[in-house]
Formats: C-alpha cells, structure tokens, sequence
C-alpha cells in the first residue's frame, strides 16, 4: 500500500501561482507513476498531468500545457505540481495519485492509491 498526502492548495488571485506537493509513505516511490487529477463542483475527475517512474517523462492536459509543471524527487517520496498564471478554472480539489502499473496516464482507473486532495481556488 501506498499513502499519499497532498499539500500547497489554497486560494489566489488570478495570474497568480500555487505549488502543490503530494508527499507518499509506504512502498517504494520510484516503482509508480504519479498523476494529478482535478474535480471541480459538479464535474468528472479530470486529468491534468503525470510523470513517468524515474521522471523523464511528463504529460499534461492541453489546458494546463504551458502553466504546469510536474516533477518529482524520489529521494524524498514526493511529486510537485507547479501551476502559474492560475485561471478561474482552474479551481478545482486536485489530487495525487500513484500507479504500480502500465496503464494509460490519463485515464482514472489506471491508478491504484489516491491521497484526499487539496483545494485550489483561484479568483477573478
């Protein structure tokens, strides 16, 4: 079992930035991949971006490309999300999740452990 627990969310303005951390304790980190997901109010789970096991490789939803960054450092069990020039829409619970598979980055059911989330409020 993998526990994850995110941190970093809170609320700012517009054009502003927020960098998330999702701290993992149990096994070991580098054998998963590591995504981040979104909800917002009355929508899906939706992908926003992931990291391959060592980190040489990254994917990103379309609307995040650009702004996002994700990293991650093994050495400490954790894996960033920096977000810059927030949007409103980008308000949104987001979530880490880790996945001892091969399945498909942006798809929801390919991840096995997730943390609770953190809340990002960006506003107008």
């Amino acid at each position: 079992q993998v526990q994850l627990v995110e941190s970093g969310g809170g609320l700012v303005q517009a054009g502003g930035s927020l960098r998330l951390s999702c701290a993992a304790s149990g096994r070991t980190f580098s054998n998963y991949a590591m995504g981040w997901f979104r909800q917002a109010p009355g929508k899906e789970r939706e992908f926003v971006a992931a990291i391959s096991r060592r980190g040489g490789r990254t994917y990103y939803v379309d609307s995040v490309k650009g702004r996002f960054t994700i990293s991650r450092d093994n050495a400490k069990n954790t894996v960033y999300l920096q977000m810059n020039s927030l949007k409103p829409e980008d308000s949104a619970v987001y979530c880490c999740a880790a996945d001892q598979g091969y399945g498909s980055t942006w798809d929801v059911d390919s991840y096995d452990y997730w943390g609770q989330g953190t809340q990002v409020t960006v506003s107008s």
